[in-house]
């Protein structure tokens, strides 16, 4: 069943029971301040103006839910890891928020059956799920707390959907694998960035092109200058496996 109701005018409005009834499910509780979660699955390629000129969509509450989600793993790995160092925590963490793990992460959860967006979907945003999720955990913050919040996503998303061992015994931040190869060559590295406007899709999108002592070695393309790096730094990881194979 579609989440929205076509008016009399031709224009369409969130059927909140049928919305109501998916959040449930996806969250295992029954949320409080339904609008609060109803903005956290607005991307901003489907934002609408209210009247006194205030733009609705999730970016505020994804920023927070970011900030509250580094809290939330911080807590849980210096639990989990009771002699960890703190270069390992903050590995692991890093592991866990990265764009391509809170994306299926979000659609193993169901996100995607909610998200409200203009993107077709033919496009490949990578972090659209994703950023829903952290949305998401902003929205489940201010109705209910930390605590809750916590418990929601260690029981319902971490445990439920990610193996942690394997994310401890695989490391895929490229970025940071490419700087330890070159500080151990001694070579230098740099990211070219740009960045334009996509009316269609109604955001930014960044591109970058990577190169390693003044040699190109990849180019990333992303809503974000974070994404469009790790992308860059994934080509650049692969053409340095086949070098040096």
């Amino acid at each position: 069943m579609s989440l929205f109701q076509l008016k009399k005018n031709g224009t369409y409005i969130l059927d909140k029971r049928e919305f109501f009834s998916r959040l449930k499910d996806l969250l295992g509780f029954r949320p409080g301040e339904l609008r609060i979660y109803e903005i956290a699955f607005i991307h901003r390629s489907a934002s609408f103006t209210l009247p006194d000129g205030k733009r609705i969509n999730n970016e505020r509450l994804e920023f927070l839910g970011d900030s509250v989600l580094d809290v939330i793993l911080s807590d849980f790995l210096f639990e989990k890891y009771p002699d960890a160092n703190e270069g390992f925590m903050t590995k692991i963490r890093s592991r866990i928020v990265n764009r391509e793990v809170l994306n299926q992460l979000a659609v193993s959860m169901g996100v995607d059956k909610i998200l409200v967006s203009n993107i077709s979907s033919g496009h490949q945003t990578r972090n659209l799920y994703g950023d829903a999720l952290e949305a998401l955990i902003g929205a489940i913050f201010i109705d209910k707390g930390f605590r809750r919040t916590k418990r929601f996503f260690i029981k319902n998303v971490l445990r439920k959907y990610l193996d942690l061992d394997l994310v401890v015994n695989t490391d895929n931040d490229y970025k940071s694998l490419l700087f330890e190869w070159v500080q151990k060559k001694k070579e230098s590295l740099s990211f070219a960035f740009n960045e334009e406007y996509d009316f269609e899709k109604k955001m930014s999108v960044f591109s970058t092109t990577l190169s390693i002592g003044g040699q190109e070695f990849g180019r990333g393309l992303g809503t974000s200058k974070k994404e469009a790096e790790q992308e860059a730094s994934r080509q650049a990881w692969e053409k340095l496996k086949d070098i040096s194979a």
